[in-house]
């Protein structure tokens, strides 16, 4: 199998090692991954803003960049959101609507594709551990894929997951969100990590690289004794390919 993957703004720029661990976790299923230079945004922070008429222009860029019919793989459930929810919305009534609905059918989040396109059965390899997890809104609510990540974490017989109290509560990020509200963003951030503190739990996982940095980042600031690690970071030192981010 060939596929393409989107290594999302955050993954480029921030998240390079996790977006390596997460072609790794496609290769050991057999998986060729083919990786587009040219791939920019997924257009969600402008479309979110307003500015849907450069929102298309960047959606149609990537949407002719990944030319040939493979699965394109993404980690990112908002990022998957915007690229096969929202950019049919944005391009309701537009000649180009066909096209964007068919490269919209073949976006898949990471876990999903390993869950449900792959089939993955993994063995454990590392010590036992406590974990939570933190559902990125549109994951939750738009791409609907945590229950595949979550089904991942339970093959790891090792790794215990203790659920948050209020999971399904926004961490404050919200992409341009935190720029705008950024004293909102905050008491919304600190609620957050005051649930996940009191799971005492060694690592808060989540698969969105916006919430992971927006949490990690207060929780340097609260000097929290709990560390964030992206989920496809884990889940790759779990099964023995990955090395420490």
């Amino acid at each position: 199998m060939r596929v393409y993957f989107f290594a999302t703004c955050l993954g480029g720029g921030v998240y390079s090692h996790t977006a390596l661990n997460c072609i790794k976790l496609l290769q050991k299923e057999g998986v060729e991954v083919v990786f587009k230079k040219d791939q920019t945004c997924c257009a969600q922070p402008s479309y979110n803003s307003g500015y849907y008429d450069q929102s298309r222009q960047v959606a149609l860029h990537n949407i002719r960049l990944f030319t040939q019919d493979h699965p394109i793989i993404v980690p990112s459930g908002s990022c998957v959101g915007m690229m096969s929810h929202d950019y049919l919305e944005l391009f309701e009534g537009h000649p180009d609507y066909e096209e964007v609905r068919h490269f919209c059918a073949r976006v898949f989040e990471l876990s999903e594709f390993l869950d449900k396109q792959l089939g993955v059965c993994y063995e454990d390899k590392g010590a036992p551990i406590k974990v939570t997890w933190h559902s990125n809104c549109h994951a939750l609510r738009v791409s609907k894929v945590v229950a595949s990540a979550k089904k991942l974490i339970a093959q790891l017989d090792n790794v215990e997951l203790v659920e948050l109290e209020r999971e399904e509560e926004c961490c404050g990020f919200g992409g341009t969100f935190a720029i705008k509200e950024p004293e909102i963003s905050y008491a919304m951030v600190q609620d957050k990590i005051k649930d996940i503190e009191s799971r005492q739990v060694e690592y808060v996982l989540s698969a969105d690289a916006g919430c992971l940095l927006n949490i990690s980042g207060a929780m340097a600031k609260m000097h929290s004794n709990t560390k964030a690690m992206h989920f496809y970071d884990f889940l790759a030192q779990r099964v023995g390919i990955g090395g420490p981010a």
